[in-house]
């Protein structure tokens, strides 16, 4: 057959295919070749079936069109073939129940299929035009290029597309040229290279899709999407092609703004076919699996969710194909970049038809690393939690105001109280609380107002049989229910006991010290007496020294029963008039001629009169005096000086000798507490001498600090009620 004969026999064929191809129609059709293949459909097809032209050309009719099919129209199907003569049949689709009427038409490509949904059964079928004596130039205007290409892609036909906007186009130069040589094509390399490789493609019996950039004319550049398709002959030879290019540019940009938009979400975005296949991926799921949209569909998504959570993630996402629902799920998927695991959660919704079709799953991945991280935090601070509220050591009491509305069983137990008093409400905190610790209580609520927490302090509490049991209280309250309090209960009845005990120990020994420290004072001063009167100096100067270590070992005994007797209670004080100006004489008096090292300076008004405890006050001065002298060994002065005022008298005692460190400072007034530097490691003391001053300024009711810096000094401020002598 020479060229011009083919050619006008291609021609011929063409424009009977190509009037089957025209989507003007409101009914259904469809065009499939011998093998069952769908070449074409309109848009009221692809509404029908509920999917797209892409989706359903070039695939099984009998496979992709389920919403169609019925054992009736495969049996017309199956006898129009054999008889190549039209027919119609009507008949209820299985899937949806709607009743379709369907005419079948051969052509020499195949099988025209026009379905037409009949709204009453019980009307006769609506006449449908037949597409008859229609050319390529009834397809000019729509915004589809179509035409006829030979195996080698040299144009046999074509319309002329109106997206184009060529007013001048002449097909007539257009046909007989190769089709990628044509000016539009030829603009684009990249794109003249796409469309030779998809007709030698084509020419070998596949169908061929892609999209790419074309220039129509100067000014003008389109997306489109191109679709060609081989023709067989009886020989099953390829014969001619096929070839439709749609404008798709303004669906392009738009997906270029949407993704621009799905690239900047913080979430990792996808969307799959109905199957499961993916679509698109959007930058920050490309970027954190380190993989191209191509390479994801080459080896699976599931390659990156952890073994642990796979066959629960297969699972629920064949769960969700099957049954068309949408899905939630948390599970871990590895960084592509790193190899690092993190938690997401992921979303899938399915996007539906008019007939509720899937057309495809959108979905998200939300990173939640963090928020696992809280859980598990959460979940071990719950732990402790439940682990301290079963402790048997600390007892646990929930109070709002001052009712006790929770507690854990050794706080119960502690008091004797049961769970019925508990959900009685009959736990009192202000009532198991004994009337001297009311003040102190009062004190650790408003602490507890101020700064949500209290410094653990010593108390008692009354148990329901009446009994009393040493405690030491913590509280917290809650920042979100501030009425709400936590409070930690010890026992501290272990300890005050083992305190009685040492201050029992202390007072038996301080008396079974004393007597005998007594009589051996007093028989070396009767043996200096004898002594120096008989003028045996020797002796007498050896008889002073140890008197001064007999008086240390008197003072420290003093020392030790007054803490006891503190700790007991029982330190007594006589209420007299004190001048406080000759007391501070007489003590500083007494400690120059004891130290001599030093040199005391004084500075104090002529009168400064108080109601007071002379001897106890004497022992105040004496003790910051000597501790000032004691501490300050390189130093040659200490400094007291006094001041009076309308209130009170402050004396101030000031050294310039080693110092204490800072942190130290609030401690120095506890009992047996000494401060621990190497320089005062080597300074005699048992830690009394100022929380016995602490104890007498405080039942004085007055107030003692310090100011201290390392390697400069202290100052010992007391402030005392003035009180005035009458």
């Amino acid at each position: 057959m020479s060229n011009q004969t083919r050619s006008k026999h291609l021609y011929s064929t063409s424009h009977e295919t190509l009037s089957q191809l025209l989507d003007t129609l409101s009914d259904a059709f469809i065009i499939i070749d011998d093998s069952g293949t769908i070449i074409y459909t309109n848009t009221s097809a692809c509404m029908m079936v509920g999917t797209t032209p892409e989706s359903l050309i070039g695939t099984s009719f009998w496979y992709s069109a389920s919403h169609l099919m019925s054992p009736t129209l495969y049996q017309a199907v199956y006898a129009m073939k054999q008889s190549q003569k039209p027919t119609e049949v009507e008949y209820i689709v299985p899937v949806t129940q709607t009743r379709l009427h369907v005419q079948l038409s051969p052509i020499a490509e195949g099988l025209v299929l026009q379905f037409h949904e009949v709204r009453e059964p019980d009307q006769p079928p609506q006449t449908v035009p037949k597409l008859e004596h229609l050319s390529f130039d009834d397809l000019n205007g729509l915004h589809t290029r179509i035409g006829i290409l030979t195996p080698e892609g040299i144009v046999l036909d074509i319309n002329n597309d109106a997206s184009f906007d060529e007013p001048h186009f002449q097909r007539e130069k257009v046909i007989g040229w190769p089709l990628a040589d044509i000016y539009w094509w030829a603009f684009y390399p990249t794109s003249q290279r796409q469309l030779r490789a998809a007709i030698t493609r084509a020419s070998q019996g596949e169908t061929v899709r892609f999209e790419t950039l074309i220039h129509p004319r100067k000014g003008l550049d389109l997306y489109i999407e191109v679709i060609i398709m081989p023709h067989w002959d009886m020989h099953q030879h390829v014969d001619y092609l096929i070839y439709a290019g749609t404008d798709i540019t303004a669906r392009k940009r738009t997906d270029e703004a949407i993704h621009t938009l799905l690239d900047a979400l913080p979430q990792l975005v996808w969307l799959t076919h109905p199957d499961g296949s993916v679509i698109y991926n959007n930058q920050r799921l490309i970027n954190y699996l380190a993989l191209t949209l191509e390479q994801v569909q080459e080896n699976g998504w599931m390659a990156f969710v952890h073994p642990e959570d796979l066959q629960r993630v297969r699972e629920v996402w064949q769960t969700a194909l099957q049954t068309g629902m949408p899905f939630e799920i948390e599970y871990r998927m590895q960084d592509g970049n790193n190899g690092v695991y993190h938690w997401f959660l992921v979303r899938g919704v399915p996007q539906q038809n008019e007939q509720g079709a899937i057309l495809h799953w959108v979905g998200t991945c939300t990173n939640i690393d963090e928020q696992k991280r809280i859980e598990e935090a959460l979940r071990q601070s719950q732990e402790c939690v439940s682990a301290l509220m079963n402790s048997c050591i600390i007892g646990i009491v929930i109070t709002e105001g001052e009712l006790v509305v929770d507690a854990n069983g050794t706080a119960l137990r502690m008091t004797g109280y049961s769970r019925e008093d508990l959900h009685a409400r009959r736990i009192d905190w202000m009532q198991m609380t004994p009337p001297e610790y009311h003040t102190r209580t009062v004190q650790a609520q408003q602490e507890l107002a101020a700064q949500h927490a209290i410094v653990p302090y010593e108390k008692e509490v009354i148990c329901k049989d009446g009994s009393r049991l040493p405690v030491i209280v913590g509280q917290v309250a809650l920042r979100t229910h501030p009425s709400r309090t936590i409070g930690f209960i010890l026992d501290n009845s272990a300890r005050k006991e083992l305190d009685q005990r040492k201050d029992e120990f202390i007072n038996m020994a301080s008396h079974e010290l004393r007597n005998p420290l007594m009589a051996l004072k007093m028989r070396v001063q009767l043996t200096r007496r004898r002594q120096q009167k008989q003028s045996h100096n020797e002796v007498v100067t050896a008889l002073s020294t140890l008197e001064e270590p007999i008086k240390q070992l008197e003072r420290l005994i003093e020392e030790l029963l007054d803490v006891s007797k503190i700790q007991a209670g029982k330190l007594e004080y006589r209420k007299e008039r004190v001048d406080l100006h000759a007391l501070l004489r007489e003590v500083t008096d007494t400690l120059q001629y004891s130290y001599p090292s030093h040199r005391i300076v004084v500075g104090a008004p002529a009168r400064a009169c108080l109601i007071g405890d002379r001897d106890r006050l004497g022992q105040v001065l004496t003790n910051l005096i000597s501790n000032a002298i004691k501490y300050s060994p390189q130093a040659q002065t200490v400094e007291v000086k006094m001041d009076t005022t309308e209130d009170g008298i402050t004396v101030r005692v000031r050294d310039h000798g080693l110092g204490i460190p800072r942190e130290q400072c609030e401690k120095i007034f506890e009992r047996f507490y000494r401060v621990a530097t190497p320089q005062q490691k080597g300074i005699t003391g048992l830690g009394m001498g100022l929380y016995i001053v602490a104890r007498i300024v405080k039942d004085h009711e007055g107030i003692i600090t310090v100011e201290s810096e390392v390697g400069k000094g202290s100052t010992f401020t007391v402030t005392l009620p003035h009180r005035r002598c009458a």
